[in-house]
């Protein structure tokens, strides 16, 4: 039954130039509250927004169900996430969250906080808004635009989503997924890991359809036991566009599982989901249910019964041209939302968003060339709906451009824009902050000398630095990760502590690694020591990303 919810709303009012109007920060999800994310009270964060958008008022606020927006919570739901994440779709766990809810579940959808979004800006007395949204954000920013066209005056779109998106069994995003993935490595920047990272993905994804990788990974508190099938592995794959460690490792993680060394992977995987562990005021699953199943259209009718769904789905699979689904097989489909909202109660689905036409003002949409999970033809579609549309795309960087570009250039460019410059096309391709790791050792001699110490010892520290980045840019300072053949690396903001750190046999690394220099790529400095029973002892300084030192 209807009932009311108190929004949270910051706004920070502009601290430099001539008043330029009022812009409303728009985060992503579904489930991501606004306030949250953009963090206006931080000083860093509101130094960094109002950098970019000289003289206007900054707005932020969580959408209902979100943050400090009366938070939506399924407790069983969050606990699958952090523990099993493959057990999260399971139709009776995400049934159970709808029936928690209760039916208060109906009113969370892209429409309801298109309502809001007006209502807050009808609160604060604002005749008309620009908008900055981040991928779920730049659809209801879109939806806005379409419900109150004569309320919007600019839109800057990250990472776009249109309104009729996402497919309900993610077709562009696999369709898409070869070419970005080839994107990942420009000339022969993977060579040193695999001479095919596209085609080393798409087999083994295929692969574990018929049989999941199964393992142990020692980690600080024992080891756990890993599974990872098909589907979780290119959930995996997806997050690499949010997490440059997890870009740099990958390759010759997954190039090792293919010749029948699995750990590498599945160290990755673990590794990675211990980095995402969030708490529901971050990003609420249950909100995120909430919205995707009420707004996409689904291969059944709202009304359809729980029990005849599952069969609507496989004949719509069965019924779909061949190349759909991209190179991966009928099960690649499991990671759209169709296969999630299987266990939302009626209604699910076919919500149709406001009309066009859009209100003909200047938009400006931004695409990382490396993101996996909002394709730049998503953003170029839309951009043509609106004559004053521009799109700038970011090579060498993923989801959520503006904020994960180390070169500036997309920053400066939003800056112009906003003072009426025209933008160009693209960037130039942004370095990558750690470059792609070489494939691990597929075996260790008895003895190495001080040559073959040193290259082994330079592969360790390469391997560590990208873990780091992983840990590191998961905002989980702290996180304790094991090496290939023992020992750990404790991850922090801008220093990683190395504990007989192997991923060899016969040769560790003990030590302590600061960040030197910021930005792309990232300096380091610091001393280690080379342990281990086939290795020549030494004690190495690391400076400008090269290994000195004597015999020790």
């Amino acid at each position: 039954m209807p009932g009311s919810v108190a929004l949270h709303v910051d706004v920070l009012p502009s601290k430099s130039g001539p008043p330029q109007g009022t812009i409303f920060l728009v985060a992503g999800g579904p489930g991501q509250g606004s306030a949250r994310s953009f963090d206006l009270r931080d000083p860093s964060y509101a130094s960094f927004f109002g950098s970019l958008f000289p003289g206007w008022t900054l707005v932020a606020f969580d959408d209902r169900g979100t943050g400090d927006s009366g938070l939506l919570d399924c407790p069983a739901l969050d606990y699958a996430e952090q523990t099993n994440p493959a057990a999260d779709q399971s139709p009776s766990l995400i049934g159970g969250c709808a029936d928690a809810l209760g039916p208060a579940r109906d009113f969370y959808a892209t429409g309801d906080d298109v309502d809001d979004i007006d209502a807050v800006r009808q609160a604060l007395g604002v005749d008309r808004i620009a908008i900055y949204g981040v991928s779920y954000g730049t659809k209801l920013a879109l939806a806005y635009a379409a419900a109150y066209p004569d309320r919007v005056e600019r839109l800057l779109l990250d990472s776009v989503v249109p309104l009729d998106r996402p497919d309900p069994f993610a077709t562009d995003e696999l369709e898409a997924m070869p070419g970005t993935l080839a994107a990942y490595c420009p000339g022969s920047s993977c060579s040193a890991a695999t001479p095919d990272f596209p085609g080393d993905v798409v087999a083994l994804a295929n692969a574990l359809a018929a049989a999941p990788l199964v393992g142990s990974v020692a980690l600080a508190k024992g080891r756990t036991n890993v599974r990872l099938g098909a589907a979780d592995f290119l959930q995996l794959v997806l997050s690499a566009d949010l997490q440059p460690g997890l870009a740099a490792e990958l390759p010759a993680a997954v190039r090792a599982a293919r010749r029948g060394q699995p750990r590498p992977l599945l160290r990755l995987d673990e590794i990675a989901l211990q980095g995402s562990i969030g708490v529901p005021s971050d990003l609420s699953l249950a909100l995120y249910l909430a919205t995707t199943c009420h707004d996409v259209p689904f291969p059944w009718q709202p009304q359809t019964p729980l029990g005849e769904r599952a069969s609507s789905l496989q004949a719509t699979l069965a019924a779909a041209p061949g190349g759909l689904l991209g190179p991966f097989g009928p099960w690649a489909s499991a990671i759209g939302p169709a296969s999630t909202c299987l266990g939302w109660p009626s209604p699910a689905g076919g919500t149709v968003l406001a009309p066009h036409p859009f209100p003909d003002v200047p938009v400006l949409a931004l695409s990382g060339g490396l993101d996996f999970r909002t394709p730049t033809s998503w953003a170029a579609s839309v951009v043509a709906q609106f004559p004053q549309g521009h799109l700038l795309v970011v090579p060498g960087v993923g989801h959520s451009a503006l904020t994960m570009d180390p070169s500036g250039c997309s920053q400066r460019v939003v800056l112009h824009w906003m003072y009426g410059a025209t933008p160009p096309a693209s960037c130039p391709r942004a370095k990558p902050l750690v470059t792609t790791v070489p494939a691990y050792p597929t075996h260790s001699p008895a003895r190495l000398d001080a040559g073959a110490t040193r290259s082994l010892a330079g592969l360790t520290l390469h391997d560590a630095e990208a873990i780091w980045l992983l840990a590191a840019g998961s905002g989980s300072g702290g996180l304790t990760a094991p090496g290939l053949d023992g020992g750990s690396v404790d991850a922090y903001r801008t220093s990683f502590v190395l504990e007989r750190y192997a991923i060899a046999p016969g040769l560790t690394l003990s030590g302590v690694v600061r960040v030197s220099r910021a930005g792309a790529p990232v300096g380091f400095s610091g001393k280690v020591t080379v342990g281990g029973s086939a290795a020549a002892h030494e004690r190495l300084t690391l400076r400008d990303g090269a290994l000195v030192g004597s015999g020790g």
